[in-house]
Formats: structure tokens, C-alpha cells, sequence
């Protein structure tokens, strides 16, 4: 299967500015030499704790954020550099559907006039065949026609998600980023709308950087699995095999959080020390190796590389 994006070597930094001029005086190192693939028409679950960098690396995937240095290829074309027209061209291919539904959808538009906006600013329908084509939209994504001049703040949290992702695929994209799409969500309702989403690849044919959290949410939609700690990616492989046999201590870590809806069954509790190190200073070496019980000498002096063939892992205990 040919993969349809590749990062490689992705870098961004924010700056810290500080003083009376206010100088640019250290970075945050959000992304840092980031390199991974994503196959077309596959799932790949992004997975870590809350400011590791995977809703940058998102982000810098599409272009809403500008790397500083790395290469982007998308089907092929490195769109590093892409401006302009050129960008605008990509956008039709790249979408996002956001974690707030309610915060990402303009309160003073009908929901008619959200979703077609792509379509109309995009040349792509005006008039009767824009209403038509929004009809079409709402009803792939659940929604019945009588919603289209309704707006936002009439609808709950599932079904503004619903919105978002209708305005997403209004351009028939190949490629989506998906940013904590449930996180926002009732249970029952994260079902739905995964089951959705699972629907809409298998119908339209598109690829997925699935964000989140929650590891259950990762292990149903996702088809391979990145796991990210403070800016770099320290495991990857296939889903199933992530979650029988976890490499990386973090991610043993992370899998042994995972409640079992089995009170019979008792699993043990790999409990982290310390506290996860600053974006700005991170550790030398391997960046886990602080708060590791695996921890060697070679660990806080050189920085591992991601090893392995289709399950790779970023340590020296391998």
C-alpha cells in the first residue's frame, strides 16, 4: 500500500519571549524530528499525554502551523514549501474536524452557509446545486434536511460534531486529521460519531490521523498506532500488537491505565515517578529516562532511534 503522507524529520518550535524588549529568550520544543508514513486508506492513532505535541504535529501536517524544518510529502509532492494557489489547490485534499464542535462552527451562519462555504468559495456549486449538494452532506452524515437553516447553538454536542465533519468532506478529501473529535462527547454519542466516521473512510475512500486520549477510542478506529512523549515519537506498529505486547516503557505505562470492564480480572498498575519534564529543557538523551524504572547509563546520554520493521520502538533496552 503506498503511503499517501510522510513526515520526515518534522521540527516546530514555539519561542519564549521574555524581558522588557520582549527577546525570543528560549523554545518550546513541541515537534522535534518527527518522521512517520501513513499509508492511503488506513488509520493511524496519535496517542500521549496532554502536551506531548500531537495537536501540532497535527496541525503542522496540514499547514496550519508552519514547521521549521522537515519535509511534508503528500501523495508523493513535497509540500514543504507549498503558497498560494498551490495551498489553496492542497486544502481541497487536507481537512480537519476540530475537538470543541462548538467553538470551531461560526454562530452567526446557518448551517446551510457553513458546509458550503468549501463548496462556494471553491467554485465548486452555487445556487440550486449548492442547496442540493448540502442535502446530500447532511444526510451522509445523519442530519435531515429541516436542519440546514437552523444555527449552531440549536443543535447538542453530537450533532455539531456531525456539522463539522459534513463541512470536511464537502470537498471530497483524501486525507483528514481528526483532533480529539469525541473528547467533547458523551459516551454513547463518541460511538456514534466513530461509527461514522468509519462509515464515511469506507464510502469515500479517505485516510485518517486519528488524535486522542483515550486508548479504547485508538484501539476501534485505528489500524496502526504512533505513541508520542514530549515532542518525539517513541513507538509505532500495529494496533493489535501495540496493545498485546507494548515495547516502549511509556506505552506499557499508558496500556496498564486502561480500565478493564472485568472486576473478576486484576491487572497491574505500572505507576510513573516524577513528573513529566519541561517542553522548553527537555532531558538529554532518551526524554523518558527520567521518570523510567528501566532506566540504563547510555539512556540520559544518547537519544535513541525508532528501530524495529513494521513495529518500531525508540529504545536501548531493544
Amino acid at each position: 500500500m503506498q503511503a499517501l503522507v510522510d513526515i520526515e524529520d518534522m521540527v516546530k518550535y514555539f519561542p519564549v519571549k521574555g524581558g522588557v524588549f520582549s527577546k525570543v529568550i528560549d523554545q518550546v520544543h513541541a515537534v522535534d524530528k518527527v518522521s512517520f508514513e501513513i499509508k492511503e486508506g488506513e488509520t493511524l492513532g496519535l496517542v500521549g499525554e496532554s502536551g506531548c505535541g500531537k495537536t501540532t504535529l497535527g496541525r503542522t501536517v496540514l499547514k496550519l502551523i508552519e514547521q521549521n524544518s522537515g519535509k511534508i510529502l503528500f501523495n508523493g509532492v513535497n509540500i514543504t514549501e507549498a503558497k498560494g494557489k498551490e495551498l489553496r489547490e492542497l486544502r481541497k485534499d487536507m481537512q480537519i474536524v476540530f475537538q470543541d464542535p462548538f467553538s470551531s462552527l461560526n454562530p452567526r451562519m446557518t448551517i446551510k452557509r457553513i458546509i458550503g462555504e468549501p463548496l462556494y468559495v471553491n467554485g465548486v456549486a452555487k445556487g440550486e446545486d449548492l442547496r442540493k449538494r448540502v442535502l446530500g452532506l447532511l444526510d451522509l452524515v445523519g442530519l435531515k434536511p429541516e436542519h440546514m437553516n437552523r444555527y449552531p447553538h440549536e443543535f447538542s454536542g453530537g450533532q455539531r460534531q456531525r456539522i463539522c465533519i459534513a463541512r470536511a468532506i464537502a470537498l471530497n478529501p483524501k486525507f483528514m486529521v481528526l483532533d480529539e473529535p469525541t473528547s467533547a462527547l458523551d459516551v454513547s454519542v463518541q460511538a456514534q460519531i466513530l461509527n461514522l466516521l468509519m462509515d464515511l473512510q469506507k464510502k469515500l475512500g479517505m485516510t485518517y490521523l486519528m488524535i486522542s486520549h483515550d486508548l479504547s477510542v485508538v484501539k476501534h478506529i485505528s489500524n496502526r498506532i504512533a505513541v508520542m512523549y514530549l515532542g518525539k515519537i517513541v513507538e509505532i506498529g500495529n494496533t493489535e500488537e501495540v496493545f498485546k505486547k507494548p515495547l516502549h516503557p511509556y506505552t506499557q505505562a499508558l496500556m496498564s491505565a486502561v480500565p478493564i470492564p472485568d472486576p473478576e480480572r486484576k491487572t497491574k498498575r505500572i505507576m510513573l515517578t516524577g513528573d513529566v519534564p519541561s517542553p522548553v529543557n527537555p532531558p538529554s538523551g532518551c526524554r523518558f529516562h527520567p521518570r523510567c524504572s528501566h532506566a540504563i547509563e547510555i539512556c540520559s546520554k544518547e537519544e535513541p532511534d525508532l528501530k524495529g520493521d513494521k513495529h518500531r520502538v525508540a529504545c536501548w533496552l531493544y
